[in-house]
């Protein structure tokens, strides 16, 4: 949760791009099951981050949002070698990687700031006392801080790797935009909107390192 009203809406703006994006692509007609499956896991990531970011979104149970993002990432690990032959099926799980980080990572910031035995204090119903968590009621960037140097640890790996992640994925979405010719052809076209999808992991890559560097 963000105390600074100013970087919730930031951070959930970044959020609802790939949360958008995932819903237009697993939702459209004609796509295979595998492709929807992908992009609704990414929506639903997007969906739990912006509601991480809010005081309501610690009202949500984590114990189903956990199931989903571990069986996200076995999902992305699995389909990476039965969707490519046996010669390729390395660089294929080196490319689904990103993706299964990202799922593990979301199931681990969602059982980290489970509100199970949270307590309130104070006539204003101030949150305190979260297993694991320093909840403070001051104006900084974030309320809840990881207490445990084990999961403080965690946490700083997590925002390093999701940042070179989010980092890399964006100079390739610029890569494919430029690949286009800039004369509105179709091809331009095309460049444009397969630049969308790594734009769109960039955006919730960089938004979880954010998070996890807050936790931190």
């Amino acid at each position: 949760m963000i105390a600074a009203t100013g970087l919730r809406w930031l951070l959930s703006a970044l959020f609802a791009l790939p949360a958008l994006y995932g819903l237009w692509s697993g939702l459209a007609p004609g796509k295979p099951a595998t492709h929807r499956v992908d992009h609704l896991l990414h929506a639903a990531m997007g969906l739990a981050m912006i509601a991480m970011v809010w005081p309501w979104g610690m009202d949500l149970p984590a114990g189903p949002q956990v199931v989903l993002f571990v069986a996200g990432a076995l999902w992305f690990a699995g389909a990476a070698l039965f969707r490519a032959d046996a010669s390729h099926r390395a660089k294929a799980s080196l490319a689904a990687l990103p993706h299964v980080v990202m799922m593990g990572a979301m199931a681990w910031m969602v059982a980290a700031m489970d509100p199970s035995g949270m307590t309130a204090t104070g006539g204003g119903g101030a949150m305190a006392d979260m297993p694991g968590m320093d909840m403070s009621a001051s104006v900084g960037a974030a309320t809840m801080h990881l207490t445990g140097t084990g999961q403080r640890l965690a946490a700083v790996l997590l925002a390093v790797v999701l940042a070179v992640v989010a980092l890399r994925w964006l100079a390739h979405a610029f890569d494919v935009a430029r690949s286009g010719r800039a004369d509105g052809s179709e091809a331009a076209v095309r460049h444009v909107g397969g630049a969308l999808d790594p734009a769109c992991h960039a955006a919730m890559g960089l938004g979880m390192a954010v998070m996890f560097a807050l936790m931190a």
